[in-house]
C-alpha cells in the first residue's frame, strides 16, 4: 500500500510517508484512555490499601469517610491536570506543567525522583502485591516464601517492560483488556456484600465511628494509603501528544474514570466490612483473598487470579505514561538525549522504557509494601501540589490565555491546600520514611546545577558520556522524532 512506502516527487526525490517517519503517533482514543486511568488506578491499591487506611483511622466509619474524601479529592486534582492537559499541548505530565509555570529547577526534580525512586518504588509495591496474590493460593493457610513472592513479582514487571518496549498498540489494547477483568473483580466482591448487607449483615458498622484508638498524628497516613490506591490519574497527561482530540478526550476520560473509580472503591470497602470484622481485616495482608473465603468460597480461587490481572494493568499502565515524563525531559535539553529517542521500527519510546527496569528490580528485592507506599507518598504528593499551584501562579499572570477546559479556581485552590497540608503533616506521621524520600528529592538539586544549568561536566567526561550515548542508540536502533508532535 502507498501508505507504507516511499512516496517519489517529480524530481526523483524520495519523500517519506507518515507511517515511515519516526515519531508517536496519535492513536489513543477515549475508550484506550479511560481505561489507561482506571487501568492504572485500580490495581493492588483497593486490595492492599484497606489496612493501611484502617490501621492509621481507627474506625470503620472514619475509614469509609477516608475513602470518600480521598476520591474526591483525587477527583479534584484530576480536574486540575484536565486543564493543564488542554492548555499545554506537550506529554510530559507534571514536568512540562513545571517548566512551563514555576522553571526549570522544580521540573527536573519531578524527573530526579521519578527515575530515581518514584517510578521504580510504585512498580516495586504494585508488583509484590501481583506475587503475592498469585503465590498465596498455593501455600495457605501458611505464609508464601517471601523468595518466590519477589521471583515472580520480577516475572511481572519483565512481561509489562517487554510489552511496553514492542508495541503502543500492543500497550493500550492490552490494558483495555485488563481494566474490564479489574472491573469484574470489584463488582464481584461488592454483589456478594450487598447481598450480605441486605439480609442484615450490619454489626461490623455499628458504632463505626469511634474515634479511642485515633491519633492525629496517624490520620495523614490513613489519608496516603487512600490516596495511593486512587493513584495513577495523572498519567494520561503524560502521553497528551498521542491522545487524539485531547481537548475533548482528556477532561472526559479523566471526569468519567474517576467518577467511576471512587464510586467503585467506597462500594467495595463497605463489602470487605461486611463480611470482615476490623480486626480479621488487619490481620489479612490479601484483603480481597480473605472476603472471598468468606464470602464466596464457590469462586474463591478464581479471587487472586482476577487481582494478579488487576495490578498487572496497574503495572503496565504506570509503564505506559511514565516513561514519556522523561521523553519529553530527554527532548527538553533536562535529562539524557537518549531517553529522547524512539525504537525506528517499533515506535515505542524503547530507551525510557527499559532504563526504568534495573531500579525497579532493586526495590523489589529490598522493600517492603507499606514502607514504599509511605516512601514514595512524600515527593509524588508534594510534586502534584507544587503543579496545581504553577496552575494558579499561570493563570494569574496570563489570564487570556486559551484554556479549553478550565477548573473552578475554589477546586484548584482546595486540592492544593489539602496536598500541602498532607505533605506537612506526613513529616510528622512518619518522619524516618517522609525525611528519606524528602532528602532523596533535594540531592537532584546540585545534579542540576552541574549537569544542566551554569556548571558543565568537563569536556572528557562529555566525550565518554556522548561515546556511551552512540553506542547504545546504535545497539538499541533508537533515533529521535523526526517530526513535531505538539
Amino acid at each position: 500500500m502507498e501508505s507504507t512506502q516511499r512516496k517519489t516527487e517529480g524530481d526523483g526525490k524520495k519523500v517519506e510517508t507518515d507511517e515511515e517517519v519516526v515519531h508517536l503517533r496519535r492513536q489513543i482514543g477515549l475508550l484506550p484512555a479511560v481505561s489507561l486511568i482506571i487501568g492504572t488506578v485500580v490495581g493492588s491499591g483497593i486490595f492492599i490499601a484497606p489496612k493501611g487506611v484502617l490501621m492509621n483511622s481507627g474506625s470503620v466509619g472514619l475509614s469509609l469517610l477516608v475513602w470518600a474524601l480521598c476520591g474526591i479529592l483525587s477527583l479534584f486534582g484530576a480536574l486540575c491536570f484536565a486543564e493543564l492537559g488542554t492548555s499545554f499541548t506537550k506529554s510530559g505530565g507534571q514536568y512540562i506543567y513545571l517548566l512551563e509555570t514555576l522553571g526549570p529547577l522544580p521540573a527536573f526534580l519531578r524527573l530526579w525522583i521519578e527515575f530515581l525512586f518514584v517510578r521504580p518504588a510504585v512498580a516495586a509495591y504494585v508488583s509484590l502485591a501481583f506475587g503475592r496474590y498469585v503465590v498465596e493460593p498455593f501455600f495457605e493457610p501458611c505464609d508464601p516464601p517471601m523468595g518466590l513472592i519477589r521471583l515472580v513479582s520480577v516475572l511481572g514487571v519483565t512481561f509489562v517492560t517487554v510489552v511496553n518496549c514492542w508495541s503502543v498498540t500492543l500497550a493500550y489494547r492490552t490494558q483495555i483488556a485488563l481494566t474490564f477483568v479489574k472491573m469484574f473483580a470489584l463488582v464481584l466482591i461488592i454483589v456478594p456484600g450487598f447481598i450480605a448487607l441486605g439480609k442484615g449483615h450490619t454489626e461490623n458498622f455499628q458504632n463505626g465511628f469511634e474515634v479511642d484508638s485515633l491519633t492525629l498524628d496517624r490520620l495523614p497516613l490513613a489519608f496516603y494509603n487512600g490516596l495511593y490506591a486512587y493513584g495513577g490519574w495523572f498519567y494520561l497527561n503524560c502521553v497528551t501528544e498521542e491522545v487524539i482530540n485531547p481537548n475533548r478526550n482528556i477532561p472526559l476520560a479523566i471526569t468519567s474514570s474517576m467518577v467511576t473509580v471512587t464510586i467503585l472503591y467506597v462500594l467495595t470497602n463497605v463489602a470487605y466490612y461486611t463480611m470482615m470484622t476490623p480486626a480479621e481485616l488487619l490481620l489479612s495482608d490479601a484483603v480481597a483473598m480473605t472476603f472471598a473465603n468468606r464470602a464466596i468460597q464457590t469462586i474463591a480461587p478464581v479471587i487472586p487470579v482476577l487481582v494478579a490481572l488487576s495490578c498487572l494493568g496497574a503495572l503496565n499502565g504506570g509503564l505506559f505514561g511514565s516513561p514519556r515524563m522523561l521523553f519529553v525531559g530527554g527532548r527538553e535539553g533536562h535529562w539524557p538525549l537518549i531517553f529522547s529517542m524512539i525504537h525506528i521500527r517499533r515506535r515505542t519510546p524503547l530507551p525510557a522504557v527499559m532504563f526504568q527496569y534495573p531500579l525497579a528490580m532493586l526495590m523489589i528485592f529490598n522493600g517492603e509494601i507499606y514502607q514504599l507506599i509511605n516512601f514514595v507518598s512524600f515527593s509524588r504528593w508534594f510534586f502534584i501540589a507544587l503543579t496545581t499551584l504553577g496552575m494558579l501562579i499561570h493563570r494569574h499572570r496570563f489570564p487570556l490565555l486559551p484554556r479549553p477546559f478550565k477548573v473552578p479556581v475554589l477546586i484548584a485552590v482546595t486540592f492544593t491546600v489539602a496536598c500541602f497540608f498532607i505533605v506537612g503533616m506526613s513529616l510528622f506521621s512518619d518522619p524516618f520514611n517522609t525525611g528519606a524520600s524528602c532528602f532523596l528529592t533535594l540531592t537532584g538539586i546540585p545534579v542540576y546545577y552541574v549537569t544542566v544549568h551554569r556548571f558543565r561536566l568537563p569536556k572528557r567526561f562529555r566525550r565518554i558520556f556522548n561515546f556511551c550515548s552512540k553506542q547504545m542508540q546504535i545497539l538499541l536502533e533508537v533515533a529521535q522524532q523526526e517530526i513535531q508532535t505538539y
